[in-house]
C-alpha cells in the first residue's frame, strides 16, 4: 500500500477544518426561533412586547368590566335605600334644608354634617367632643350653641340637636326628627 504524501495530508486536514468552520458559521447565522430561544431586539420589539401589550389590555378590560359591574350595583343598592348609609331617614348625598321648631330633637348618625342657618341649636352628647367643628377646625363639646354657618361633623355615635325656637339647617348624611 502507498503512502499519502505530506502534502495530501495537510489539504484533507485544512479541508476538514473548513468543513467544520463552515457549519458553525451557518448554525450561528441563523438565529434564534421558537425551538432554538435566542432572543434578538427584533423578536422583543416585534412579537413579544406587542404580545405581553395585549394580555395586559384584555386582562385590565375583565377588571374593569367587574368592577364597574360591582360599582354600580352597590350604587344601585344605595339608591334604593334612600341615599343613605343602613336606609335611615332623611339621609342625603347633597345637602337637604331641613326646618325645625323649638324643643324638636334632631339624632345625628356617624358622618352627618350639620350647618345651622337660622336660630339657635344646642347639641347634646355623653361624651367629649359632641361634634367637630369643621370651619374652625375645633371640637364642641355638650350643652354648647352651634355657631350659624359652621360646618359640624358628626364623628361618634349618639349626638343629638335641639332646637329652640325656628331652626334652618343644611344637613348632609344620616339624621332623625323627633
Amino acid at each position: 500500500m502507498k503512502k499519502l504524501d505530506k502534502r495530501w495530508t495537510v489539504r484533507l486536514g485544512a479541508l476538514a477544518l473548513s468543513a467544520m468552520l463552515l457549519g458553525t458559521v451557518a448554525a450561528l447565522a441563523a438565529g434564534g426561533d421558537q425551538s432554538d430561544p435566542l432572543v434578538t431586539l427584533s423578536y422583543l420589539n416585534q412579537t413579544a412586547i406587542p404580545q405581553i401589550v395585549k394580555q395586559v389590555e384584555e386582562s385590565a378590560a375583565v377588571k374593569q368590566a367587574e368592577l364597574t359591574k360591582a360599582f354600580t350595583a352597590q350604587i344601585n343598592q344605595y339608591l334604593q335605600q334612600g341615599g343613605a348609609v343602613g336606609g335611615s331617614l332623611g339621609g342625603s348625598a347633597s345637602y337637604t334644608l331641613v326646618s325645625m321648631s323649638s324643643g324638636q330633637v334632631m339624632s345625628l348618625g356617624v358622618g352627618c354634617e350639620a350647618l345651622p342657618r337660622v336660630g339657635t341649636v344646642t347639641v347634646t352628647a355623653d361624651s367629649a367632643p359632641a361634634l367637630i367643628d369643621m370651619t374652625s377646625g375645633g371640637t364642641v363639646n355638650t350643652g354648647a350653641s352651634l355657631t350659624r354657618n359652621h360646618l359640624y361633623l358628626c364623628t361618634i355615635p349618639d349626638r343629638s340637636l335641639t332646637a329652640s325656637g325656628d331652626v334652618k339647617l343644611l344637613v348632609r348624611g344620616t339624621y332623625s326628627i323627633a
